[in-house]
């Protein structure tokens, strides 16, 4: 079966609290659904570390550097959104302004915080699979046997912090809008309108997901590892994690060509982490799915996709029509609920009726003030 080029859009992005960061090139919008039920857009730009350096565009070194920048740029975007449910002293401590940039200290935090996320993901996944492994060498005298081995530990040490943490409720409603990020860039990138209605059929699960990359290094190091051999427990964790960015590299690069191309041997290579994706992916709300729409919008014109990629042009009579068939209408005045706003707004179901529905709240465009140059 030959290679079938798919509509690449480019765009990407991560779940925050109760909303969606969403990026295209170097500019990204953050959309956040306030306590008060309105939808917040903030619009900024990251060049990202080393720009305009010729080495980020160099196969394999450049998913280290990428790696790198989508951890800083979640982590900012994490830390925004967090702001809004603050209470006032944390609030103004955390936001002098609402951007989404910050000032450098922000930046700061973010890159300290992103090294500190690698130093418990190599503790985690690195040197506690090798150490553990060690334990059956007194048992298994065959090298080849304990490096499956170690393997098979990390992989049910990663399935089983995934299992962990998507428990947490907190984590659950992360996850739904983990589900509306996906399921509008598969809308966009199957020639859909990017309406809510279109953005619920569609998929939840996307081969360039961020699961997909960390399940390939995961499962990319347990080959790695099995043909080199040190006998030595401190030179063996010296050699295993010397070798993280050249994995990192090689997932990139499968990665990138998941999301381009579909054949049978992508597939086969995809499903593992599309599998994964059950576990870090929920089905969003409609709600949830306007907050990622409101963020590809603001970062990406996706009625120009749509003709460039698919020669499909859409009308404003089309979106009109699709609009009224599927409106979404919520009293968001029934979410507020004394020293509990951010639960509240958690379970719309408990606190919402049929016979309350109201216009929903107007969403806060993007103006000139949100850019940056």
């Amino acid at each position: 079966m030959g290679n079938i080029k798919k509509g690449y859009s480019g765009i990407g992005g991560q779940a925050v609290l109760e909303g969606v960061m969403m990026k295209n090139g170097e500019k990204y919008a953050v959309a956040v659904r306030k306590p008060d039920g309105n939808l917040t857009v903030e619009v900024e730009h990251y060049a990202g570390i080393l720009h305009g350096h010729k080495i980020k565009e160099f196969p394999f070194i450049r998913g280290v550097f990428n790696f790198i920048d989508s951890m800083v740029l979640g982590l900012r975007s994490l830390n925004y959104s967090a702001s809004f449910y603050d209470d006032e002293s944390e609030k103004e401590a955390r936001r002098d302004s609402k951007k989404v940039q910050g000032d450098s200290r922000a930046s700061g935090s973010s890159i300290l915080i992103t090294i500190l996320s690698l130093i418990i993901a190599i503790g985690l996944f690195v040197v506690l699979p090798t150490y553990l492994s060690t334990l059956f060498e007194k048992f298994v005298r065959n090298e080849s046997l304990v490096a499956i081995i170690e393997g098979v530990i990390r992989i049910l040490i990663f399935l089983g912090y995934m299992i962990f943490i998507s428990c947490l409720k907190d984590i659950k409603r992360l996850y739904g809008y983990h589900g509306a990020e996906h399921k509008c860039i598969n809308c966009i990138e199957h020639g859909k309108m990017l309406t809510v209605k279109n953005v619920m059929r569609s998929s939840r699960f996307h081969k360039r997901c961020g699961t997909s990359f960390i399940y390939l290094v995961v499962f990319i190091s347990v080959i790695f590892f099995i043909f080199i051999r040190v006998d030595t427990l401190w030179l063996r964790l010296v050699v295993r994690i010397a070798l993280i960015p050249v994995i990192a590299g090689i997932s990139y690069e499968i990665l990138r060509l998941a999301g381009r191309y579909d054949n049978f041997f992508i597939s086969m290579i995809s499903a593992p982490g599309i599998w994964v994706q059950h576990i870090t992916t929920k089905e969003p709300d409609k709600h949830m799915v306007q907050a990622a729409i409101a963020s590809v919008e603001a970062v990406f014109d996706w009625k120009a996709y749509l003709k460039e990629y698919f020669d499909y042009e859409v009308t404003d009579e089309m979106m009109r029509e699709d609009e009224e068939e599927d409106h979404i209408k919520l009293n968001y005045s029934e979410y507020k609920v004394e020293g509990d706003e951010y639960n509240a707004l958690k379970n719309p179901d408990d606190t919402v009726f049929e016979d309350d529905w109201e216009d929903g709240p107007e969403l806060e465009e993007p103006t000139e003030d949100d850019w940056e140059d």
